[in-house]
């Protein structure tokens, strides 16, 4: 399957970069470029894109606002949305998974990581670095809906359900909560697959922000859990 990307970026010097790397790849075709956020909008209404790869900082509409009415227009026939920032722009990173982002990457990374970032975003899955996603949510929680909310959807979770949840709100991988609950990988992405579904998430980085909207984890506390705590 040939994954359609759409850039958008003001400089077009990074733009012309970032279409280069993708256009070398056999299943990557570059298929839009708009030069800020509204103008992604208008082009992202007339052509169809997998993955969105959106910088944040950009004139007339930066790629928050734009991540945010590109998900409420396209319900869930939203391409997904990877969204790229510098270490002085957390606070616009960890909005923009809010708005619905299905992750974020520094704008430095090699190529080959973006590529790869691509293809698990394209996949269905989030690209969530542990140590920076962290960082964020310890820094950003409280701005979470003004704090810890009842949700009545996590009910529907068994307790090794919510386990699961509790480490993926850490950060952790599926092959590190397989070994902390010595269970098989596969058998954890089966149930990371129940929770999403069960809590109408669209992937793991949802799941992490609920978790702290929920306050199953707090800021400080997410190193000290361990499943049934």
């Amino acid at each position: 399957m040939t994954i359609r990307v759409v850039i958008v970026d003001d400089q077009a010097l990074v733009r012309a970069g970032f279409k280069m790397v993708l256009g070398s790849q056999d299943d990557m075709e570059v298929v839009g470029e708009a030069i800020d956020g509204a103008d992604a909008l208008r082009v992202l209404a007339r052509t169809e894109a997998d993955v969105v790869v959106m910088d944040i900082r950009m004139p007339t509409m930066d790629g928050v606002e734009a991540t945010r009415r590109l998900c409420q227009a396209a319900g869930g026939r939203c391409p997904r949305v990877l969204v790229l920032t510098t270490f002085d722009t957390e606070a616009d990173a960890f909005a923009a998974l809010q708005a619905g982002a299905s992750g974020f990457l520094l704008k430095n990374v090699p190529p080959e990581e973006l590529l790869a970032a691509i293809r698990v975003v394209a996949s269905g899955d989030a690209v969530v670095a542990p140590g920076i996603t962290r960082r964020l949510l310890d820094r950003f929680a409280g701005q979470l809906s003004g704090g810890p909310r009842t949700d009545p959807r996590l009910d529907q979770l068994t307790e090794r359900e919510r386990d699961v949840l509790l480490l993926v709100a850490q950060g952790l991988s599926n092959a590190e909560i397989g070994a902390r609950l010595h269970v098989a990988e596969a058998t954890v992405k089966t149930h990371i697959g129940k929770i999403l579904g069960k809590l109408g998430l669209r992937d793991r980085v949802q799941a992490v922000v609920l978790a702290y909207e929920t306050g199953l984890v707090t800021p400080g506390t997410a190193d000290l859990l361990r499943p049934g705590s």
